[in-house]
This record gives structure tokens, C-alpha cells and sequence, in this order.
């Protein structure tokens, strides 16, 4: 083991230069959330994510070339060849996997303000950063799938089966008349909390913050409403479930941004 207290960059070994390079890899990740943090404190969530789409647009196809030229495989258009030409089953599969990685992310990073502070400090913090990533993940969505601005229910409908969750857990939507009824029929949280003889996560709250932002961003018309979610009881079928809809406006009122029934 190479003495870190003196240590220059090119001395280390094999093994202390792998732990090194995913270091960077964690900078650059902290880096890049960090700027988006700071736009969103300075000029607001909006603004932070159309800046985010614009950046993206270039430093990915640049970052992937300059590490295609590095390690030697090819680009097509911006992507890794190998993924392009990779059997689709596999690219399944690693897409499944890379999506239960961002939920063992997600659940680590509450843990360890569990472990640290509190129950109440943790759910404080994981409802907080639902109302960032939730219009996040919808924005990117509806970019990804070119949505129009105004996609409605049918738009939410297919948005909600790009979500990461979507690749983990197992739900169902169902379409009456001007309703949405989205269910998590399975919740990968909730089993594994029961596999250890826990109780339900208390989750309504985050649910809340996360289903109402998601459903805005793909069309600020629709309203969103809880039709059950831990900690309430007697759910029968569904981890949880939401409903979303579009309010129906009086004659000759047209929606207006924010200008719904109820609001402004």
C-alpha cells in the first residue's frame, strides 16, 4: 500500500489508481449536481432545468468521444458503440440493473441521515429532494419522448412507464372518462422493509410532493390526488395508489399557466 501522505498521482499502484479513477467519477457526478443545485437556488427549479438539457446536450457526446479516444472504443453519434450494437435483452437488463442502482443510492443516502440524525430528519430530507428530482425526471421524460407541452393524460400515462421506478417496481394504470388511476401494485421498498419485519415507510408525504410535481411537468393542468399510501391502512392490491386528472373549466375559460380552479 502506497504512504498517501506522500504519495504523487504517478506513484500509486494498479489497484490505488482504480480507486482513484471512480473518486473522479464521484467528483464529476457532485460537480455537475452541485451546479444544477446552485442554478435552482439562484434563478429557480424552471430555469435550472431547461440550463441542465442544454448542458447535457453537449458535455455527453463530448465526455463520451474523449473517453471513446481514451479507452478505445468507438462512438456512434455521441454513444458508446458497444451499447448501440449491444443484444437488446442485455441492454435491458443493464438498464434494470442501473435503475435499482439509483434506488440503492437513494435509499444509502436516507439511511445514513437516519442513522446519523432521525427518522423525522431523514423523511424531512427525502421529501425535500422529491420536489427537485420528480420535475426532473418528468422533464427529462417528456424531452426524451418529445411530448408536447400540453400531452395530457394519455402524455402522463406513457411518461409513467419511463420512470426509473418503473424498471423495479410493478404497477398499473387504468383509464375512466378524465381520470388516471396509477397503482403500484408492488413497491421494492415496502417488500424489502418487510422481508425484515418492519413496518410500512411512511411515504404519503414524499408521494405526494413526487406524483403532483411528475404530473405538472408533463402538463401543468393536471391535478393529483392520493388514493392511498402508508401510512394509511387496509390498501388492498396496491402499495399505493394516485389519481390524476384535468379539471373541467367553465365555459369560455381557458388554463392559463397556473390559472386552474382553486389556484392563483
Amino acid at each position: 500500500m502506497t504512504d498517501m501522505t506522500t504519495a504523487a498521482l504517478e506513484q500509486l499502484n494498479q489497484r490505488e489508481l482504480a480507486h482513484y479513477t471512480v473518486d473522479v467519477l464521484r467528483r464529476t457526478i457532485l460537480h455537475y449536481g452541485i451546479w444544477f443545485n446552485e442554478i435552482v437556488h439562484q434563478l429557480g427549479l424552471e430555469e435550472a432545468i431547461r440550463v441542465e438539457q442544454e448542458v447535457s446536450a453537449s458535455i455527453f457526446p463530448l465526455a463520451t468521444n474523449r473517453l471513446g479516444r481514451t479507452l478505445g472504443f468507438r462512438t456512434t453519434e455521441g454513444l458508446p458503440s458497444f451499447l448501440v450494437d449491444m443484444d437488446k435483452e442485455k441492454l435491458m437488463s443493464l438498464i434494470d440493473a442501473m435503475s435499482v442502482n439509483w434506488l440503492a443510492n437513494d435509499g444509502l443516502w436516507f439511511q445514513a441521515v437516519e442513522n446519523n440524525h432521525d427518522m423525522y430528519t431523514g423523511k424531512r430530507c427525502n421529501d425535500t429532494c422529491w420536489t427537485r428530482y420528480s420535475p426532473v425526471e418528468a422533464a427529462m421524460i417528456k424531452s426524451f419522448l418529445h411530448l408536447p407541452e400540453q400531452s395530457g393524460l394519455d402524455g402522463l400515462e406513457q411518461a409513467l412507464d419511463f420512470r426509473l421506478y418503473a424498471r423495479i417496481n410493478e404497477q398499473t394504470s387504468e383509464r375512466s372518462g378524465n381520470d388516471l388511476v396509477f397503482r403500484m401494485v408492488k413497491c421494492r421498498v415496502q417488500e424489502s422493509r418487510r422481508r425484515k419485519g418492519l413496518p410500512d415507510y411512511p411515504c404519503k408525504s414524499a408521494g405526494t410532493v413526487e406524483y403532483r410535481a411528475f404530473a405538472r411537468t408533463i402538463d401543468s393542468r393536471i391535478e393529483t390526488e392520493c388514493v392511498g399510501c402508508p401510512p394509511d391502512e387496509n390498501l388492498e392490491g396496491f402499495a399505493c395508489a394516485w389519481r390524476f386528472f384535468i379539471p373541467e373549466k367553465p365555459p369560455g375559460f381557458d388554463f392559463i399557466g397556473d390559472e386552474r380552479p382553486g389556484h392563483g
